[in-house]
């Protein structure tokens, strides 16, 4: 039988909660590197003396490498293997953040940042791919959901750490000490963790898909392919990206996932220098980041242990609404501010900025979860990097501009939260293109 249909009933065997433990922490490594430029922006800003709106190439030099990153190391992934692609992506971006630490200046940081991106990119769809393909579509959701916070954990944790360290290290040496921490894991996940049978079957090698489905099913099961990665029997195609099958999976991804991203990058990224422009410290700008990590991992949590039970519709249509409404507050909380914010407005902002970005990211879980639910075996890895590409075309554009933007406004951020506001609508798209949804509860046969 395949290897899907032999762990389908079957409760998780611990090396599958090994695997999806060192995907969680792969990514949480990831999210620490990719996002701890931002929350040092202010203090790059003051020792280069430049304009916040010159620093823009910088910020979003790594999702210019992550949109190749994702493409190519997705398409790696369902060629040379999924753990063989994450070990790549973690020695690029561990050496490059220790490399960042010796930039002097913006075209240094943007060129080592572009490099980075290179293995942030990859890193993300292959870690889903790697837990996606060990786990039953049972738990599925479940661990898609579980890895989605790993980058807001990281963004919590490099939050948190961060004032640790800058007294005694500086920026600098914090990032040499992210980045020796990223080549460790990278060595350490190689070594512990085993491409999932499905790869190995794929490619006809049947002696290594058993020895590795060794790890979580009887011996004496004898694998065959997974029924989805058989070719097309009416065309004799095999099934890839762009086979027909996924086409309206392609297209709302790339409209919604895009904006969602969009949104968590627009947010993430300028949230500390919005704030301190706005009258706030850097401790409570640092505050507000650090809540917006800990509601990403709320919100990305609750979307993969919620979706079966009231559908990927109906949360699209529910999530897209709050984000909408979270961020028009937002605006109207920051622009209402005269002069150095109360005590009170500091606790709201802060609240609303963590609302915000929670929402979102439950938004980019639940897209993973039906992605991993749409996207066969085979092409799964290249699958979810061609939608995290396709969404790095705007997110670039929003993270490159957001300094212009608010500078635009003169005393005002008018432009930058009109901008989010927008691209906050884009989300409502994929209720109704998708072809795929995870039925609610009260529409599922009762056998499922």
């Amino acid at each position: 039988m395949p290897f899907s249909a032999a762990i389908a009933d079957a409760p998780l065997r611990p090396f599958q909660i090994i695997v999806a433990i060192f995907g969680l922490a792969l990514l949480v490594i990831d999210g620490i590197d990719l996002q701890s430029l931002s929350l040092v922006t202010p203090l790059i800003l003051d020792e280069w003396s430049i304009d916040r709106a010159l620093f823009g190439p910088a910020l979003a030099a790594s999702l210019f490498g992550m949109g190749f990153g994702s493409m190519l190391g997705g398409l790696l992934g369902d060629r040379i293997g999924r753990l063989n692609t994450l070990f790549i992506a973690s020695m690029i971006f561990g050496s490059t953040t220790i490399a960042a630490a010796y930039t002097n200046n913006v075209w240094e940081m943007s060129a080592v940042r572009a490099i980075g991106g290179l293995g942030f990119g990859a890193a993300y769809p292959n870690a889903l791919a790697l837990v996606s393909d060990w786990v039953s579509a049972r738990h599925r959701p479940h661990a898609i959901a579980v890895l989605s916070v790993g980058i807001p954990v990281g963004i919590t944790v490099a939050a948190e750490v961060l004032p640790l360290l800058l007294p005694d290290h500086g920026w600098r040496g914090a990032f040499v000490i992210f980045g020796v921490g990223s080549l460790i894991f990278g060595v350490l996940m190689r070594l512990v963790l085993r491409e999932p049978p499905p790869i190995y079957m794929a490619k006809g090698n049947t002696a290594a898909a058993q020895k590795s489905a060794a790890r979580v099913i009887d011996a004496d099961i004898e694998l065959t392919p997974e029924p989805e990665d058989e070719a097309d029997p009416a065309t004799g195609e095999r099934i890839g990206i762009f086979h027909k099958r996924n086409t309206r999976l392609n297209i709302a991804m790339f409209i919604s996932f895009s904006a969602a991203t969009t949104l968590v990058y627009g947010l993430l990224n300028w949230t500390t220098e919005l704030l301190t422009s706005a009258g706030f410290t850097l401790e409570e700008a640092l505050r507000a980041t650090s809540w917006q990590g800990i509601l990403s991992m709320i919100g990305g949590i609750s979307a993969g242990f919620t979706v079966r039970t009231f559908g990927s519709r109906g949360m699209i249509l529910a999530g897209a609404s709050g984000i909408t409404i979270t961020i028009i507050t937002l605006a109207f909380m920051v622009e209402g501010l005269d002069g150095p914010p109360s005590p009170s407005q500091i606790t709201t902002i802060v609240a609303l900025e963590g609302l915000a970005v929670g929402l979102v990211s439950m938004m980019i879980s639940l897209f993973y979860v039906v992605m991993a639910h749409g996207y066969p075996s085979a092409c799964r890895s290249g699958g979810i990097g061609f939608v995290i590409t396709s969404g790095r075309v705007f997110s670039i554009a929003m993270v490159f501009a957001g300094g212009w933007l608010l500078n635009l406004g003169g005393e005002s951020f008018v432009f930058y939260f009109a901008t989010l506001i927008f691209v906050a609508l884009l989300v409502f798209p994929a209720a109704f293109i998708i072809d795929c949804h995870i039925l609610p509860a009260r529409k599922q046969e009762p056998s499922s």
